[in-house]
């Protein structure tokens, strides 16, 4: 008889909820949201679990990899739809989430959630941590903008990062009292700065000594971290069946409405991880103004773009990147600027 464990986890504490083939409950207990606690829990509780399942959260790739590695099938499900299921009980509580979540493993209506490597987790951390910083360094920068203008100092609205600093001392080096104020904030600025370049720097040399990142470059528009953001979120191709799912994946294919004689297509769905669809969108951007390069691609953009606006270009040039950076990592190959000609 196989028997189900539906967990509920939280930051400090799992509901647990064991029911068998019948959907009889069979165990229901609180432990800490801890791999060990929840392996003695099923330990003492002395069956055998056929499958373990839970919800898509922060602490699912920690409890995915430490309940495998303690000889469970641990099965991860897209939260939106177990969210949808647990909406129609009375009442929310842990334990009854619990219950639910191993009802929904038992009867099988799920979407499995991809659990990435433990080495794209780290390049999201080093990534997210470069970002962290940089935004630190722009509203530290922001700050001394404001507070030089009520003294009517107005700097240069493009401002390097490098040349801030410099600017900044040499417009308020003949008032002591803002020296004096503002200097502090001038270095602890420099400080953040300096975090920045080597994050930045790191972030550069992780994507030349990557093959992938390397062909993926070969794109017009994708630099070093568009190429490490889409590695590192899409973790293995061979999960996507098709390329051109890649997109919807990410959220930039059209939302739509249809029931009856309604059909109402929208803008794109947002779905999935905003900081891939936001490299992918700077990429098509930087691939549209700034790249020198022609392509088809880059043409088919143009020409959208007259007839539907340049930020819709952008999007749809955004869309069909994924795609192509998808192929060309599942094939092996670099970017075409031309799509070969069929003779007859």
């Amino acid at each position: 008889m196989t028997l189900y464990a539906g967990l509920d986890i939280s930051v400090r504490s799992v509901a647990i909820c064991i029911v068998d083939h019948d959907g009889s409950i069979r165990l229901e207990r609180s432990v800490p949201s801890e791999v060990q606690d929840i392996v003695r829990c099923f330990t003492e509780f002395g069956e055998a679990i056929g499958k373990i399942g839970f919800e898509a959260g922060v602490l699912s790739q920690h409890l995915t990899y430490g309940l495998r590695a303690a000889g469970y099938e641990v099965v991860c499900m897209e939260a939106r739809q177990v969210h949808a299921a647990l909406s129609a009980m009375r009442n929310k509580t842990d334990r009854n989430d619990a219950k639910g979540i191993a009802q929904i493993l038992r009867t099988g209506w799920f979407s499995l959630v991809h659990i990435k490597s433990m080495q794209s987790h780290y390049v999201r951390a080093l990534l997210a941590t470069r970002k962290a910083i940089l935004n630190k360094c722009i509203d530290l920068e922001n700050e001394v903008r404001g507070l030089l203008k009520v003294f009517g100092i107005k700097l240069r609205p493009r401002l390097y990062h490098g040349a801030f600093d410099g600017e900044v001392r040499a417009a308020i080096e003949h008032d002591t009292m803002l020296v004096q104020t503002l200097s502090t904030l001038l270095d602890a600025r420099l400080v953040l700065l300096k975090t920045f370049r080597e994050l930045d720097g790191r972030v550069k040399r992780m994507a030349r000594q990557d093959q992938v990142c390397m062909r993926l470059m070969t794109a017009p528009g994708v630099g070093p971290i568009t190429a490490l953001t889409f590695k590192a979120a899409v973790d293995d191709p061979a999960r996507f069946t098709s390329s051109r799912t890649v997109a919807a994946h990410f959220g930039l294919t059209p939302r739509r409405f249809q029931s009856g004689e309604s059909d109402n297509p929208g803008r794109i769905s947002r779905a999935g991880d905003a900081e891939v669809r936001s490299a992918l969108f700077t990429a098509a951007n930087s691939m549209m103004t700034r790249s020198i390069r022609s392509s088809s691609l880059k043409d088919w953009g143009m020409r959208l773009a007259k007839t539907k606006g340049r930020r819709r270009a952008v999007v749809a040039v955004a869309r069909k990147l994924a795609v192509i950076l998808h192929r060309m990592w599942a094939q092996e190959t670099t970017f075409r600027t031309r799509e070969p000609e069929v003779t007859a």
